[in-house]
């Protein structure tokens, strides 16, 4: 049964040393169908972005800046499922939610890393696209093999200060009362409501956390794409302005489903809460959004079809 009410400095200050995850207990005649669909969800994400970084690692037309990015998303991808995921199919296998405190501040420091890192590459690609439209001819002397590693560091590492922060602030709190979380992983606005007491400081974390991994690279993001837009209407046929917008399309249809649904679980007031639609857009983001993206960028990118074929090819002649 669900939890309600709100811990106060009156209530209920038994600790809890650990938390139960409802998940989606709430339909057990659907949990062994939900554990095939998620498994196979997960098996075609491994497969998808592993195919995506061995083709664009093997095929030498595609090492450009473009693809090497294209790579450590795919990589990206690839942890970042694997740290909700699986964690998720034992509990739908065993019918069985409760995770310790610490397996639990673990598994939310690298999600929530591993989010900020994808909104970091999404920017970085938008960069990318940014100087290769509307700076065509300085764009190998800008994107240059140490600029592009450059900022592959900074995206894989510069979230980890802050979350190391994030998570021994909200962790060395006291939790009380109710130790539920309506979720199917630890994310951080179920846990932060579980906090004794007055939540707001906490919540108000939560909203700064969000917005240097989210908010800030969204509008970065959305600068570039402004120029990018710009620059392609002021291309003089309409066949150059098509070829230039299907080089950033894919990425613009990724930017557009993971930050939309991610600002919104982040960023909402608390008055809006709403633990059914956070864990429906949840899913969204940490599993739906990383099954389109393999997709999206095979079937709009006709470099990585060719490529794939021809890494098909070789295969399946050997």
């Amino acid at each position: 049964m669900e939890c309600t009410g709100q811990n106060s400095p009156l209530g209920n200050h038994t600790a809890l040393v650990e938390f139960i995850l409802i998940g989606f207990s709430d339909v057990p005649n659907l949990q062994g169908f939900l554990f095939g669909i998620f498994l196979i969800i997960y098996v075609f994400i491994l497969t998808g972005n592993s195919l995506i970084i061995i083709i664009t690692k093997a095929d030498p037309s595609l090492q450009t800046p473009m693809y090497f990015f294209l790579r450590n998303f795919s990589l990206l991808e690839i942890c970042y499922v694997s740290v909700t995921v699986p964690r998720l199919l034992a509990d739908l296998y065993r019918q069985y939610g409760n995770i310790s405190l610490l397996a639990c501040a673990i598994q939310m420091f690298f999600f929530l890393i591993l989010v900020d890192t994808e909104c970091f590459i999404l920017t970085a690609m938008a960069y990318d696209r940014y100087v290769a439209i509307c700076k065509p001819l300085l764009y190998p002397v800008i994107m240059n093999n140490r600029l592009c590693m450059q900022l592959a560091v900074v995206c894989w590492t510069a979230a980890i200060p802050v979350h190391t922060i994030f998570i021994s602030v909200v962790f060395s709190s006291t939790f009380c009362g109710c130790n539920q979380l309506n979720h199917f992983f630890c994310d951080a606005p179920p846990v932060v409501q579980l906090v004794c007491g007055d939540t707001f400081m906490f919540e108000m974390l939560t909203y700064a956390v969000a917005a240097f991994g989210a908010s800030i690279p969204s509008f970065m993001i959305l600068g570039s794409y402004v120029k990018i837009i710009s620059t392609i209407l002021k291309l003089p046929s309409a066949t150059g302005r098509a070829k230039a917008f299907s080089t950033c399309s894919s990425h613009l249809m990724v930017v557009t489903l993971f930050f939309a649904s991610g600002i919104i679980v982040y960023m909402k007031p608390k008055s809006t809460y709403s633990t059914g639609i956070d864990k429906f857009l949840s899913l969204f983001y940490t599993v739906l959004v990383p099954m389109f993206n393999p997709i999206i960028y095979c079937l709009r990118n006709k470099d990585v079809i060719v490529a794939l074929r021809k890494f098909l090819q070789k295969w399946t002649v050997l």
